[in-house]
């Protein structure tokens, strides 16, 4: 049967087996990616409100 234009397609079994796969990736591109990158992230907030708060030594 001719595809209609506009219309979205069915998914298939194949399309759906690749959409599972893909949010796989996604997860475990956040737990190796995304996470260390915020922590890199926080600690240099930390470092550098630590360095502007410290407090300064005149003699």
């Amino acid at each position: 049967m001719r595809q209609l234009k506009g219309k979205p397609k069915k998914e298939t079994s194949k399309d759906k087996k690749e959409r599972k796969q893909a949010m796989l990736e996604a997860r475990q591109q956040i737990t190796t990616v995304v996470l260390p990158t915020l922590a890199v992230v926080m600690r240099l907030i930390v470092v550098f409100v630590y360095v502007a708060t410290r407090p300064t030594t005149t003699e």
